[in-house]
């Protein structure tokens, strides 16, 4: 394993993840789009005792190489694909499975990518601007600061890192300074942007809705989710469910149109708000503390 990092991924909501996904079953055929280092997989098939049957989709390679360590008492009640939470429709044909009893997705950046060395996702880390999820894609985070006009950046660093007043500066930050090759050039351009007395008053770091913005047009996060979520009924049994968690204002906008959108012809919507993690959750793995998460049934 080419990269190294001394963290491990605490899954987020775990408890309120299996409350839902499960719905009391004991047993049962599940999806877990972002597996990762495995957290859900593992907590699902200890809810049932080994008896359910589980399929884990993620882009990272190496990831699922931990995900296999974490769940090496399992072997035989779970499959592993390197593939796209996109694709998951393919992964089930490949497996002979027509509909399931439910669909996970965590849709935030794991530990293992923030804190690996090499991918560029981290202000922390001196390194070359990638930020891919997944390596076959085409376009890095370098391509994407020093391709795209002043206006395009701009719109990014609104939309998608939810940074208002600021976002036209961050642009013509980035602009007047390419090219940038490194995190620290993007973080310096962000720290450049904005005033002294703005970035010691925020509560996280400065750059971190410039380089959330960034990773989330690379990886086209928002296109996958909205299409993946649009297809994902069509393959639960009746009575399947779907819980999403999310950790961005557009993510969960996008599971609460979906939802919305199938209501009372697909789905039958089981959380009417957003659920958040616990006081308790936060207090031990403060990357939770952004986290919603929204449920429904196949009707």
């Amino acid at each position: 394993m080419s990269r190294q990092y001394d963290e491990h991924h605490r899954s987020v909501m775990v408890h309120e993840a299996l409350l839902y996904l499960l719905g009391g079953r004991v047993d049962g055929t599940y999806v877990d789009c972002t597996a990762g280092e495995g957290g859900h997989m593992k907590a699902i098939l200890e809810a049932t005792n080994g008896r359910a049957r589980i399929i884990g989709l993620d882009v990272d390679r190496e990831v699922l190489d931990i995900a296999e360590q974490n769940l090496e008492d399992y072997r035989g009640s779970y499959e592993l694909f390197n593939l796209s939470y996109v694709d998951f429709e393919i992964v089930l044909k490949q497996a002979g499975i027509d509909k399931v009893d439910g669909f996970l997705l965590d849709v935030g950046l794991s530990t293992f990518q923030l804190k690996s060395k090499g991918r560029g996702f981290s202000y922390e880390l001196d390194e070359p601007l990638d930020m891919r999820m997944n390596l076959s894609l085409k376009t890095t985070a370098a391509e994407v600061v020093n391709g795209y006009k002043e206006s395009e950046l701009a719109r990014i660093v609104f939309e998608y890192g939810d940074e208002k007043r600021f976002a036209r500066k961050i642009a013509r930050s980035i602009v007047s300074r390419r090219p940038l090759y490194t995190t620290k050039d993007l973080h310096d351009a962000v720290k450049a942007a904005i005033p002294p007395a703005e970035r010691y008053k925020r509560k996280r770091h400065f750059a971190t809705r410039t380089f959330q913005a960034i990773r989330i047009e690379v990886n086209q996060e928002l296109e996958n989710i909205d299409s993946t979520l649009k297809r994902i009924p069509g393959f639960l049994k009746q009575g399947g469910r779907i819980v999403i968690i999310s950790f961005h204002s557009l993510e969960d906008g996008i599971a609460k149109r979906v939802f919305r959108e199938k209501s009372n012809s697909e789905l039958k919507i089981l959380t009417k708000k957003p659920l958040r993690p616990s006081e308790e959750e936060v207090e031990l793995n403060l990357r939770a503390r952004s986290a919603r998460l929204r449920a429904a049934e196949r009707i």
